[in-house]
């Protein structure tokens, strides 16, 4: 009793030397004099609640809490092929019945889940550790805005240049750390998503700097502008069908095209997962030792999962300039990196439906509670930590195959 009632003394005092900078100190301006001020009542109330967490945890049977497994209800193939034609009819019917602010979050999120999905194929299925995945929606983004801005390409001229770039900037970072792995692994892909930035800051001539490239267009239906006024010689969309412009209508159509994207990524990785580049990918994660002695190539598994990982970031990151319509590097910062990360490893490492409900519950649960927009990354930072504890394996891990023997 008394190892316990110690152990959860010294956690307390800890939490309120962690707790104090953030929450226990304000600064505090009395005309030209600045002073700091303590929050006792805010640090004493978070001490002892970890306190009382502490003292009580030794209780929970965390055997049966780490071992709990939350599944999606097994159904058979053609059901799952029925609920997942209900949902996507459910999701494009949504948007023409949902509010301008709604339907842009659905959007935003859409993009997270696109890149989600990206990251997956590196972390996830080939257990690559890569923390500069940024780096890569940065390549996409800056593809199609230079495009624009010194060709006049539009949207879909640059979308396949802007995936096959990143794609190619994938296959460059593959090289310096086909013998890296686990934590050198991440911080080289950490440094490689940092220089990106830098170059975008430093290139001014070309890239605008850190005021980076502005008037980046919509994407075109078929041709015809998706804008009040089209330019001259072109007929905007509204006029050739004989409608009245609506901005809604603009944030619609976006919706749609993130959705696209979406399904495709989803698609398309669904697939490949279970072709022999798939298979090829799960065995290195594994153990790349095994994956080598059964004749198996890793610089080319790890050069095919980094490739394909960046092309989905691209195609992610030219749509998101076509919808900010403004792209410059403080969009690409580390903290983007770790967000997209936090999505792989709440939904669960290489489950795509994990993904896809964590990328939902990031970003739409923030948006909820603006109130606590200043402890945002605060809170974040402790729900991640808390599911490392009580459930390290993500929201809906996936269900690999296995063979139990009777004892």
């Amino acid at each position: 009793m008394m190892n316990r009632f110690s152990n959860a003394f010294i956690a307390a005092v800890l939490a309120g030397i962690i707790v104090a900078p953030v929450f226990g100190l304000q600064i505090i301006r009395t005309g030209m004099t600045t002073h700091l001020e303590s929050d006792w009542q805010i640090i004493l109330i978070g001490m002892a609640l970890v306190f009382v967490v502490q003292l009580i945890r030794p209780n929970v049977n965390r055997t049966k809490v780490r071992e709990s497994r939350w599944t999606l209800p097994k159904l058979s193939m053609q059901h799952k092929k029925i609920l997942l034609y209900i949902v996507i009819a459910c999701a494009v019917v949504w948007p023409f019945f949902g509010g301008r602010a709604q339907v842009d979050i659905a959007t935003l999120v859409l993009i997270y889940i696109m890149l989600g999905l990206g990251l997956n194929i590196v972390v996830g299925f080939a257990g690559l550790l890569d923390l500069g995945f940024v780096g890569f929606y940065a390549v996409g983004a800056y593809t199609y805005a230079l495009l624009y801005h010194y060709a006049g390409w539009g949207f879909w001229e640059a979308l396949p240049l802007a995936g096959g770039m990143a794609a190619l900037f994938g296959f460059l970072l593959g090289f310096p750390v086909l013998r890296l792995r686990g934590d050198y692994l991440a911080i080289v892909t950490l440094g490689f998503g940092e220089i990106i930035r830098l170059l975008l800051i430093n290139m001014y001539n070309l890239t605008g700097g850190p005021d980076g490239i502005s008037g980046i267009p919509k994407p075109t239906v078929f041709g015809f502008p998706m804008a009040r006024r089209a330019p001259e010689g072109q007929t905007t969309f509204h006029d050739m069908m004989g409608w009245t412009f609506s901005n809604q209508d603009v944030v619609v159509y976006l919706y749609l095209m993130a959705l696209a994207l979406a399904l495709i990524t989803l698609l398309v990785s669904s697939r490949v997962v279970r072709m022999p580049i798939g298979r090829a990918w799960e065995a290195l994660r594994e153990d790349e030792i095994a994956c080598r002695s059964l004749g198996l190539n890793p610089t080319t598994i790890k050069l095919s999962a980094f490739t394909m990982g960046a092309m989905f970031a691209g195609f992610g990151g030219a749509f998101f300039a076509a919808r900010q319509g403004l792209v410059n590097p403080e969009s690409f910062t580390f903290i983007e990196s770790a967000l997209i990360l936090a999505i792989v490893v709440l939904g669960g490492m290489g489950s795509q439906i994990g993904v896809i409900l964590a990328a939902i519950v990031l970003t739409v649960v923030p948006e909820l509670a603006r109130e606590f927009a200043e402890y945002r990354m605060l809170i974040f930072g402790l729900v991640m930590v808390a599911m490392m504890v009580w459930r390290p394996q993500g929201l809906l891990p996936v269900q690999r195959p296995h063979v139990e023997l009777r004892t």
